[in-house]
């Protein structure tokens, strides 16, 4: 629970403090209330007062137990009852409520007047009736001799609908465009309604003839506000009295009326130039409440002085205040509904008697103790002041892990412990006074060592906005340099840029045309803040079109230079890849030989000794003594023969080599035998 205190009049808002999800568990609210003091010293006068987004209308049934209110989204109608402070049902809805009204003392009888044109008639078991009305309707009001309700809306016709026989009946013609509100005399069932045109036009029910207009436009409060045009009545109310009636208009202004007489007698302002939404009289203090969609002012309806004001902070539209009480609830642009109690109005209702009491004791008082003659001081500063001894004394008072003692009393100590602390003061706000004088002075702007062309541009757009008058106005957005997450972009080498990467010197062009284009800006208003437009001066053969023309220019000249880079990559990139292709055709290239094969002579030889010969041959002579099988289950097997290495006799190898040396010594050379004569060129007899 907060309060204020304008004005000297002390305002409890029994709304306040941190609301409780919906989806909790009754143990999951218990230890949020253990551990948040907040939640635990908060005051919910009417369990679930809210609404899931907005509030449109609070009122209080005839009966005063039962609070209803409307709202969305969804659409829904709750009803509260006072005795149980708790939500006694609530009721969904297909449209959104404008307004509504009690046709029974309790809530088992309700109209809703919705923003699509339709009218429904609930019950206490749910919707008994829906019908709609011929155009929007703004507001409505019950007439219970006869059981008629009227709407208003966006029409110049009153429309009437007889709850006892069912059906519509003959509307009432007005003067006016369009009608804003509507509301029947207390005491004497007058039905007066407001108009767009500013007239308040008055009409008896019996007779259903008009029984008289009041045009606020005739009254001096146009001249004396200085009102551009005649403003709309947007809200009134009828006093008990039966001869006073309150009109708001859509200025902001409060007019007050006697019924007999053709000008307000007061006139209040709410300065804020808003319309007013509702207006209820306090006849017990002889006040009138009035609020529009930003305030709630309360004043005095013969002087106009004003008691107090709320201000929630939120979009209001409906006020009520409980009968008879200082209890005000108000309907607002936010999911709870607003809840006020204010003792100097009235006392608390009878349903809450103890309100009187627990405002007093569960206040918060967010002052905290100021201790402007002390001084705070450690143990330790004790004994080197010498003032150790006062410990446990009443010159002392021990907090936490200190003490405070009088000021006064550690001055003299000081100045007796230190005579010198007065030189170190004086130095010290010399040398700070010294500091921010340096802080001033023109300082050179120092360049990181990573990505310095970067920083050193980031510093000149700085500059040029400080320097520029348009882009001072805007709104101020921080540097990179001055942002600790972009910090390692200039101090960590692994963000160095690369400006011969590709994706670099595709979008350099880029950047080089935005960077033309921001100079040249800049000098066009440096230019333009030097001279002064000649009044009068027009263009004698048309608009120029030096803008367009250079615009196009420099277009096109962009769309040049980046084909141009494009075109220069490719190159680059195709000559690299040639050059890599070149050096690996000059490197050696090795091939390995397979498993079995051999090279030489005598290896081709024996191939072609081995193509002649048969297949069964050939795979004797390769020794292939496994054959594989494959069984119908996917399993495999092999089978082979193990055979006995031949051993060669060293008797063999001997014989084999006197022979091979046999015959290399009866060997004879036939090179000469194959050689053929060459051609010689002729020299006077033919060579055969």
């Amino acid at each position: 629970m907060q309060v204020s205190n304008a004005n000297n009049v002390k305002i409890y808002n029994l709304s306040a403090g941190k609301s409780l999800p919906e989806w909790l568990t009754d143990r999951q609210r218990r230890k949020l209330q253990n551990k948040d003091v907040d939640i635990r010293r908060r005051l919910e006068l009417i369990q679930d007062f809210d609404m899931p987004t907005v509030s449109n209308c609070v009122k209080i049934s005839p009966d005063e137990q039962f609070i209803c209110a409307t709202g969305t989204y969804k659409p829904r109608f709750k009803s509260y009852d006072v005795h149980e402070l708790c939500l006694k049902f609530e009721r969904g809805l297909d449209s959104e409520v404008i307004n509504f009204q009690f046709l029974s003392e309790d809530y088992s009888k309700v109209c809703f007047l919705q923003d699509d044109r339709y009218v429904e008639f609930h019950t206490q078991f749910g919707r008994l009736l829906r019908m709609r009305i011929p155009k929007y309707g703004r507001d409505l009001a019950y007439y219970p001799p006869s059981c008629d309700m009227y709407f208003v809306g966006s029409s110049s016709e009153i429309y009437r609908i007889n709850l006892e026989k069912g059906r519509f009946m003959k509307p009432l013609q007005t003067n006016a465009t369009e009608i804003n509100c509507c509301e029947f005399n207390p005491v004497n069932y007058l039905f007066g309604c407001g108009s767009k045109l500013g007239h308040l036009e008055c009409w008896d029910p019996r007779s259903r003839q008009r029984a008289g207009v009041l045009d606020i436009a005739t009254s001096n409060f146009i001249q004396d506000y200085d009102i551009q045009g005649v403003p709309e009545i947007t809200a009134m109310k009828f006093r008990n009295d039966g001869l006073s009636v309150a009109l708001g208009t859509s200025t902001g202004h409060v007019l007050l009326y006697d019924l007999r007489a053709m000008k307000p007698y007061h006139v209040k302002d709410h300065n804020y130039e808003l319309p007013i939404k509702s207006i209820e009289y306090q006849d017990s203090q002889d006040l009138v409440l009035s609020m529009d969609s930003k305030i709630l002012k309360m004043w005095n309806r013969n002087t106009g002085k004003p008691l107090t004001a709320i201000e929630p902070g939120v979009v209001l539209n409906q006020l009520c205040v409980f009968p008879n009480t200082g209890l005000i609830f108000l309907a607002n642009e936010a999911p709870k509904v607003l809840t006020y109690f204010i003792p100097s109005l009235g006392p608390a209702p009878r349903w809450c008697t103890s309100l009187d009491s627990m405002t007093e004791e569960l206040e918060e008082k967010t002052e905290n103790t100021v201790y402007d003659g002390y001084k705070f001081v450690t143990r330790t500063e004790l004994e080197e002041l010498g003032l150790g001894h006062l410990i446990g004394t009443n010159l002392l008072r021990s907090v936490m892990h200190g003490y405070f003692m009088d000021i006064r009393l550690y001055l003299k100590a000081k100045s007796v412990a230190d005579p010198f602390a007065y030189e170190q003061y004086r130095k010290s706000k010399i040398r700070e006074k010294i500091q921010e004088e340096r802080v001033n002075r023109v300082r050179l702007k120092k360049l990181p060592k990573v990505n310095r062309e970067l920083a050193e541009k980031l510093m000149e757009e700085d500059d040029a906005q400080k320097a520029n008058p348009r882009k001072r106005e805007n709104k101020a957005v921080n540097s990179i340099l001055k942002d600790d997450r972009f910090s390692a972009m200039f101090s960590n080498p692994d963000f160095q840029i690369d400006q011969q990467s590709e994706e670099f010197r595709l979008i350099n062009p880029v950047m080089s045309k935005l960077d033309k284009a921001r100079k040249k800006r800049d000098e066009k208003y440096s230019l333009m803040n030097q001279f002064s437009e000649v009044e009068g001066a027009d263009e004698r053969e048309g608009k120029p079109s030096d803008e367009d023309d250079s615009s196009s220019e420099d277009e096109h000249t962009w769309s040049k230079e980046v084909r141009l880079e494009h075109q220069k990559v490719t190159r680059e990139r195709k000559a690299q890849e040639k050059a890599q292709e070149r050096e690996e055709r000059r490197q050696a290239r090795l091939f390995e030989i397979k498993d079995g094969e051999e090279i030489g002579v005598k290896t081709d030889k024996n191939k072609k000794k081995d193509v002649k010969k048969p297949l069964a041959e050939r795979l004797q002579s390769l020794e292939i003594t496994t054959v594989p099988t494959a069984g119908s289950l996917g399993n495999r097997e092999f089978t082979f023969s193990l055979k006995k290495e031949k051993k060669i006799s060293s008797k063999t190898l001997e014989q084999n080599r006197q022979h091979q040396s046999e015959r290399r010594k009866v060997k004879r050379a036939g090179g000469s035998l194959l050689e053929k004569p060459k051609s010689k060129f002729w020299q006077g007899k033919k060579v055969k």
